[in-house]
């Protein structure tokens, strides 16, 4: 995951503070030093990482800290703070244009998603209500229209096309057959190359001075690190760029771009692609990517992604059902299916506060829920409603309908009887729908959400899963 080497070392050099009653300036240097060499290992730009400390060091140093009774703590806030306000201090939209269309040009390198992200786009504006249609003008690269026309067809967008039409001809084209259909946003699909040339420059320059784009967007891999943040100053320069899409957070990078590329180049990171599926496309939060980093978690991410997956239908038979101590394997079940289609299991841990920073990848077992479905659907009717009429004997059954032991059995039951249990404690009617009062109340107090949210330890038994 990214950042994930940057975060264990500023946990280590944040925990020598926190050990100290009392801090002088000497301490608060040496941290500093030490979340430099930090930054600079996670391929943050030098300049960056330089700026950033000795921003934090001089707020560090100020008698509230010295004098405060968890300095500790307080020369965290600041890092937290600090790394918000690299990174952007607020969340940037997307350009609207006062009349539809409006036109998005997505540029970038060959081999940084452009194609795929512009679909991602494109799907993200359509379940939001909008008429968004995608545009080929990559006429070089050998099956990029086949690429769009597929990622079209899966997200229902449609696709413009010209065949190996000259790339400026075809978006002017695109805006009138947007207009006389109704469609309110256009993505131009542009060519990339392998680097950065005059010919890919003067290209992308003619379709902008052509067809007037309300927002230009530059797509980059966050795999390439420092090289990522050239890419966006060199395009910035020349184009003019609006904003960026930092494309496999979710890979093993440092995470050095998305610290650096709005320092370098002044341009916002707008969307993150963290994911290989259509759906996975995120609004870059600077505060809650802060966070993150600090491993603090990001529950207000988590409660999104859980609102945008759940089933408000099932959700409110569950909570009749939860009201009255009825939950049952058949409900469980459900609850695995729709974790599992809030995304990778690893991704939605690392939201979760006291929990995601404390565990490692190979920690968690993405097969879990694959294996408890199977167990499950091994037992009757009355089984799945009934849990407590599994004997011995009918355990064995079970297993070997599944092709598991029973031991395997025996921990699904325990940690269903560990989950059901939790649910009494709260009283039997905390569903998972998540009010809009509830909702506010987290955003204006994260703390208060985190231990509403009851996840902060890191044991085998601190979640029903045993995570």
């Amino acid at each position: 995951m990214a950042f994930e080497g940057l975060s264990e070392r500023l946990e280590n050099s944040f925990k020598k503070l926190r050990a100290k009653g009392k801090l002088t300036e000497a301490d608060v240097k040496d941290a500093m030093r030490e979340v430099r060499l930090a930054l600079l290992e996670a391929d943050v730009n030098y300049k960056v990482a330089k700026d950033f400390t000795k921003s934090v060091t001089e707020r560090a140093i100020g008698e509230d800290v010295m004098e405060s009774l968890t300095p500790g703590q307080m020369v965290i806030k600041i890092v937290n703070e600090e790394l918000t306000k690299l990174m952007g201090t607020s969340e940037t939209r997307l350009a609207t244009a006062n009349h539809p269309p409006t036109i998005v040009m997505m540029c970038g390198l060959q081999g940084s998603g452009k194609t795929t992200h512009s679909a991602k786009l494109a799907l993200k504006l359509k379940n939001e209500g909008h008429r968004p249609m995608l545009v080929a003008c990559d006429i070089y690269r050998p099956a990029a229209l086949k690429q769009l026309q597929v990622v079209g067809e899966q997200v229902g967008v449609p696709v413009f096309e010209m065949g190996t039409e000259n790339p400026v001809k075809i978006a002017e084209e695109a805006i009138k057959y947007a207009k006389d259909h109704g469609h309110d946003y256009v993505f131009l699909d542009t060519a990339g190359r392998l680097h950065i040339d005059e010919e890919l420059m003067q290209e992308l320059q003619n379709i902008r001075s052509t067809v007037h784009p309300h927002e230009i967007l530059l797509v980059i891999d966050a795999m390439t690190g420092q090289d990522a943040v050239n890419v966006a100053k060199s395009f910035n320069e020349t184009l003019g760029i609006g904003g960026v899409i930092l494309t496999k957070l979710d890979g093993d990078t440092r995470g050095g771009a998305a610290l650096s590329v709005r320092a370098v180049t002044g341009k916002p990171i707008k969307f993150v692609g963290t994911g290989e599926k259509l759906g996975d496309l995120e609004v870059f939060h600077p505060d809650r990517m802060a966070s993150r980093i600090l491993g603090m978690g990001d529950v207000l991410s988590f409660i999104e992604r859980a609102e945008q997956t759940l089933d408000e239908k099932k959700a409110a038979e569950l909570e009749k059902k939860l009201a009255k101590n009825k939950f049952d394997l058949n409900d469980l079940l459900d609850q695995f299916d729709q974790i599992e289609r809030m995304g990778s299991l690893k991704d939605t841990i690392k939201m979760i506060p006291g929990i995601g920073s404390k565990i490692r990848d190979e920690d968690i077992d993405e097969g879990a829920f694959g294996r408890f479905r199977a167990i499950i659907y091994s037992m009757t009717k009355e089984e799945r409603t009934h849990p407590d009429i599994i004997n011995p004997s009918r355990k064995r059954r079970i297993a070997a309908g599944c092709g598991m032991k029973v031991e395997d059995v025996n921990k699904l039951l325990a940690q269903f009887k560990q989950m059901k249990k939790m649910i009494n404690q709260f009283g039997g009617k905390s569903g998972p729908k998540v009010s809009k009062k509830m909702r506010r109340l987290m955003q204006q107090n994260p703390e208060m959400a985190q231990k509403m949210m009851g996840m902060t330890g890191s044991g085998k038994n601190s979640n029903p899963f045993g995570f």
